[in-house]
C-alpha cells in the first residue's frame, strides 16, 4: 500500500512540474550559475572554476595611497577601463579627512596609469592621481557606477555613493568619471551601517537603480556582517531596506558583496564577495612583524565567494568553497586582504577579469587581477563517463541557439530539444544534432537539415544535454 501512495505522489509532482509556468528565456544569456534553468542532473553536475591569478596590476606605493587602500571599482567604459579606490596611507577612523579617492585607467585592463589630474593638491601639490579629497566621510567608501538607463542626463552618467553611518549615502555624479559633484547636500538614504563599499548601479531588469549596502545581523556592530538592499526610481528617494537572505546556509561574515549586473547577462546579478573571518589567525607576531604588517592587521584572514541574484532580496550561494583562495605566501593570510574589486569585465575575446586586493596593511599593498574564461564561473560538468542534464520547460525567441562548451578530445556534447512533456521533437533528436567537440565561446547548434528553430520559437520546450567529459558554460537563442 505504501508503494502505491509513494507512486501516486510521485506522479502527482511530476505532473505539476509539467504543468509549471514556463520560463521566459527570451534571447537572454543564460548562465549555468545556478540552478535557474535546470531541472536534473543524471551523472553530471555544477563544477566552480577558479581564476587564475595574473599577478599584480597596480601598485599603491604613492605617499597619498599606502597599506591602506581598498574599496576598488572597475568600471569597463567603451574602450577605457577606469579604477577607483581609496588612498589611505594609515590606520585611523572610519572616514578621516586622511582618505581620498584615487583613479587610474587602462587601455587593456591590464597595463594600469595614474594620470596626474592637477585637480586637488597633496602636500602642496597637485601632481597626483586624486578625484576626490577633503569630503569625509564620502571617500572612505566611494563607490562609482557607470548609468546605463536609457535617457540619462549626460551630465550624471557616472554616479556614486559614498558616506558611514554617520553621514548616511551621499550622491555624487559625474559627466566624465574624474570630476564628481554633489547630487544634493543632504544624503539620500540613511537606514544603514555603511561600514563597507555600498555598492549601486541601474538594473535593466527591474528598472530601478538598486543598492546593495552593509547591515549587521544584531544590534549596532554586533552579529555577522550582511548584506541588505534599497532600491530607487532616481537615485534620491530609496525604498525600506530588505535584509537579504542567503538560503539554507550557514550565516557568514561578508565584508564587502560587491554585487553588479553580469555584462553578459544583466539579468543576472553577480557578486564576488570578500568572506572576513574575524580572530582565525594564520601568522604569528613574530611573521607580521618580519612581514612589516600594521599590528592591527594580522589576526583575522579573508578569501572570496561567489553568489547570485535575480532580483529581490535573495543571494544564491550555489557554493560555500571558496571562488579564490589566499595566495601562496603569509603576506596573503592577514587581516582584510583578498578583497575583491567591485565588477567583473571583459579584458580580451575569450577572457575577463576581477581584481582583488592583496597584501592589506603592508607597504606593498597591491591589486591583482585575475583572469577566467568568458561566462567561466561555473559549468554543468560531465566525466569521463558521461551524463546528462534536463532543463525546466521554456520558450525562446530567435532562431539559433549557441553554446559557450569545451570539450576533451574524446569528449563531445550532444543537445536534443524536446516538448514541454518530455518527448523529442522530429528533426531536433539526438540522432540528429552534430555534436559539438571542442572548445568555443560561442558556437551555433545545428541539426540534420534544419535550418533554423523558427518553427519552435514561442512554444514551450526543453533541451536534453548528453555530455562526456565536457563542460557547458551558458546557451543563448537569438
Amino acid at each position: 500500500m505504501r508503494l502505491i501512495f509513494f507512486l501516486i505522489a510521485l506522479f502527482v509532482n511530476i505532473a505539476a512540474l509539467r504543468s509549471a509556468e514556463p520560463l521566459e528565456l527570451n534571447s537572454d544569456r543564460e548562465l549555468f550559475i545556478d540552478h535557474y534553468l535546470i531541472e536534473q542532473l543524471n551523472g553530471v553536475s555544477l563544477l566552480l572554476h577558479h581564476p587564475h591569478d595574473e599577478g599584480p596590476v597596480l601598485n599603491f606605493d604613492k605617499p597619498w595611497e599606502g597599506p591602506f587602500c581598498g574599496y576598488v571599482t572597475v568600471i569597463k567604459d567603451k574602450n577605457l577601463f577606469r579604477l577607483y579606490y581609496r588612498g589611505l596611507p594609515e590606520a585611523g577612523a572610519d572616514g578621516s579627512n586622511i582618505e581620498s579617492t584615487c583613479y587610474a585607467e587602462s587601455r587593456d585592463g591590464v597595463r594600469w596609469v595614474k594620470p596626474n589630474l592637477g585637480i586637488y593638491a597633496y602636500k602642496g601639490s597637485k601632481n597626483n592621481n586624486i578625484i576626490l579629497k577633503n569630503a569625509a566621510p564620502v571617500t572612505h567608501n566611494f563607490s562609482p557606477f557607470l548609468d546605463t538607463r536609457e535617457g540619462v542626463n549626460p551630465k550624471e552618467k557616472y554616479k556614486a555613493l559614498g558616506g558611514t553611518e554617520s553621514s548616511g549615502l551621499i550622491a555624487y555624479v559625474s559627466e566624465d568619471g574624474i570630476h564628481w559633484k554633489r547630487l544634493r547636500e543632504k544624503a539620500v538614504f540613511k537606514k544603514g551601517k555603511f561600514d563597507s563599499q555600498n555598492v549601486s548601479f541601474w538594473s535593466q531588469k527591474e528598472q530601478r537603480y538598486i543598492c546593495y549596502f552593509r547591515t549587521w545581523t544584531k544590534k549596532g556592530y554586533t552579529g555577522y556582517r550582511t548584506v541588505s538592499r534599497t532600491t530607487s526610481k532616481d537615485f534620491i528617494h530609496w525604498s525600506e531596506p530588505q535584509k537579504m537572505d542567503f538560503g539554507n546556509t550557514p550565516i557568514e561574515n561578508l565584508y564587502t558583496n560587491q554585487t553588479s549586473p553580469y555584462y553578459r547577462a544583466p539579468q543576472i546579478y553577480v557578486s564576488v564577495a570578500a568572506r572576513f573571518m574575524p580572530k582565525r589567525q594564520v601568522i604569528s607576531r613574530e611573521q607580521a612583524n618580519r612581514l612589516g604588517v600594521n599590528p592591527e592587521y594580522f589576526k583575522d584572514c579573508s578569501d572570496a565567494v561567489l553568489m547570485t541574484s535575480r532580483g529581490g532580496n535573495r543571494y544564491t550561494r550555489t557554493f560555500m568553497e571558496a571562488f579564490i583562495r589566499p595566495g601562496i605566501g603569509l603576506e596573503n593570510w592577514v587581516s582584510r586582504t583578498n578583497y575583491p574589486a567591485l565588477n567583473v569585465v571583459q579584458t580580451d575575446s575569450t577572457e575577463m577579469s576581477v581584481y582583488v586586493n592583496q597584501n592589506y596593511a603592508q607597504w606593498t599593498a597591491n591589486l591583482h587581477r585575475y583572469s577566467m574564461r568568458i561566462d567561466g564561473f561555473v559549468s554543468v560538468n560531465a566525466p569521463y563517463k558521461g551524463g546528462e542534464m534536463t532543463t525546466k520547460p521554456f520558450t525562446f525567441r530567435g532562431d539559433k541557439l549557441y553554446v559557450n562548451f569545451s570539450t576533451s578530445a574524446p569528449g563531445e556534447i550532444k543537445v536534443e530539444i524536446q516538448d514541454k512533456t518530455g518527448r523529442p521533437i522530429p528533426g531536433f533528436t539526438i540522432n540528429d544534432v552534430h555534436p559539438l567537440i571542442g572548445n568555443e565561446i560561442d558556437r551555433e547548434v545545428v541539426w540534420g537539415n534544419n535550418e533554423n528553430l523558427k518553427k519552435l520559437e514561442g512554444k514551450t520546450v526543453r533541451l536534453k544535454f548528453v555530455m562526456k567529459d565536457a563542460d557547458i558554460y551558458s546557451l543563448q537563442f537569438r
